[in-house]
């Protein structure tokens, strides 16, 4: 590593860094995991003093960053950053450091760049608290705003918004366990260092270390805000164990209900998620649309695939009237798509969907899980693209599934579904049919009729579960043997 001491490095995530410059470079933050590998798990810095331990979420809003102190505000930049205190479930001290010319400099805490509102007290200025994260913020609406564009804070959770959208879907640096059941691990980014961005230039990076007890791993984001928000990740991971639970490009939204799902539901609302369904581009070349729901027990599923081309969690839903929630504005959450660069080899798509009683708990992971284990002391690269916007950048000229809809009785449960897109648009119904099957049970009564106000098709059938617990149901929309649409996947539980 040129230029580089491991030891002055090290000082950023200390508990009293340094304020010294000391050299950085592009691999920098992978020395730093490397060594951090090699080591025994230490965890973070999480102790704080009694007027910000155990706050309520409503306290913890109280804490402001002032505005006029955000970095690079003036100075003629695409960008500006402002920071986030520690307290509420934000406990972890992480590092902030700045670099500029190749040195960074760990950015100190002081209480003066907070405003602790309605009769907050603020803590001794003597103690550095440090920070749980930042924000970064942008023109990305109106030429002299700066909105938020994304976010960094609490373990290694991130996310961003594309033009015109609300926050809804996160993302995260890896996860660990997720759903089993003897508890998930989750990976912290303990220190950050932002590169200062220059005028004339529309991007910024990131970069990030992150540590946890079963690995450490550095990661390396160029963000550009736009419709889409493009984030370009670049991931070199370090186990200190075997992994055989590792999820990559994890991310994690909330669904608590919808037509599909709408078991014990009394609400004004139609629909309630951040996302709507999963999207994945296998290997081979097939489209495959889940559904999302909210079920009674943990349920995962495990899409497998060789050199997985794209998933992601998706709203397809854009109206006002699909949510009817003035507040929430459910319908500008974005679309978040995985684009893998490189061939990712074996491995699944695997989707954890967890149940939860209200809309404020994320109930739903999805992420890729390599085949074989991360085995101890090796070194693993992956490098993706991260869409956040209204889709996603897939734009093949083939019919999608819009709403899926379910009623009926325990026996006999109707599904009805909405095809959309240019490929359906103004069809002969002569050769056009449904194919539907399901692994357990019947179906019948297979419809197919055209809709006109959604300039699109429906397919309606019915299942029969036959005492079956559970069933893997799947629906293409036909031309003869032509395969219109993609194949809609969707898992029923008695």
């Amino acid at each position: 590593m040129s230029g580089t001491s491991e030891p002055a490095q090290a000082k950023a995530a200390d508990k009293a860094p340094s304020t010294e410059p000391v050299p950085f470079d592009a691999q920098t933050v992978r020395q730093l995991a490397r060594d951090l590998a090699a080591k025994p798990f230490v965890d973070s810095d999480r102790d704080l003093p009694a007027e910000l331990d155990k706050l309520s979420y409503d306290d913890y809003r109280n804490i402001r960053f002032n505005t006029d102190q955000s970095l690079w505000r003036g100075q003629g930049t695409a960008f500006e950053m402002q920071l986030l205190h520690r307290g509420f479930l934000f406990r972890d001290k992480v590092a902030i450091n700045l670099v500029t010319d190749g040195q960074a400099r760990p950015l100190p805490y002081t209480p003066s760049m907070f405003r602790f509102e309605h009769g907050l007290k603020a803590p001794d200025p003597t103690l550095d608290l440090g920070f749980s994260g930042f924000r970064l913020h942008s023109p990305i609406n109106k030429p002299d705003y700066f909105d938020e564009v994304a976010v960094f804070q609490g373990a290694s959770y991130f996310r961003a918004v594309g033009k015109g959208q609300g926050y809804g879907t996160s993302a995260r640096g890896l996860s660990i366990k997720t759903g089993d059941a003897g508890g998930e691990e989750f990976p912290l980014f303990k220190a950050f260092w932002i590169e200062e961005p220059r005028p004339g230039v529309d991007s910024i990076v990131v970069h990030a270390l992150l540590d946890s007890p079963s690995a450490a791993a550095a990661h390396r984001f160029t963000i550009r805000p736009g419709d889409p928000t493009l984030m370009s990740v670049e991931m070199t991971l370090y186990p200190r164990v075997d992994v055989d639970q590792a999820g990559l490009a994890s991310l994690t939204s909330m669904f608590m209900f919808g037509p599909n799902d709408r078991d014990n539901i009394d609400d004004f609302r139609p629909m309630v998620c951040d996302s709507s369904g999963l999207a994945i581009l296998t290997g081979t070349g097939e489209r495959l649309w889940r559904p999302l729901t909210n079920p009674s027990r943990l349920q995962i599923s495990s899409f497998a695939s060789t050199n997985m081309r794209g998933f992601g969690l998706m709203q397809r839903q854009r109206s006002f009237f699909d949510y009817q929630d003035l507040e929430a504005r459910y319908e500008r959450r974005p679309s978040v798509w995985v684009e893998p660069i490189g061939d990712w080899g074996d491995g699944a798509v695997v989707l954890v969907e967890i149940p939860t009683p209200e809309e404020v708990h994320d109930n739903i992971v999805a992420f890729w899980r390599p085949k074989e284990p991360l085995r101890k002391g090796r070194e693993y690269a992956y490098t993706y693209r991260l869409h956040w916007g209204w889709d996603g950048p897939d734009k093949a000229d083939i019919a999608r599934f819009g709403q899926t809809r379910v009623g009926g009785t325990d026996e006999r449960r109707l599904f009805v579904l909405d095809v959309v897109g240019d490929k359906v648009k103004g069809l002969s119904p002569e050769g056009l049919s449904a194919a539907v099957t399901a692994s357990e049970g019947a179906v019948s009564d297979i419809v197919l009729q055209p809709n006109p106000d959604i300039q699109g098709w429906r397919i309606s059938f019915t299942f029969a579960p036959q005492g079956a617990d559970l069933s893997e149901l799947r629906a293409e929309f036909r031309r003869g043997e032509e395969k219109l649409s993609e194949s809609w996947v969707y898992r029923w539980t008695a």
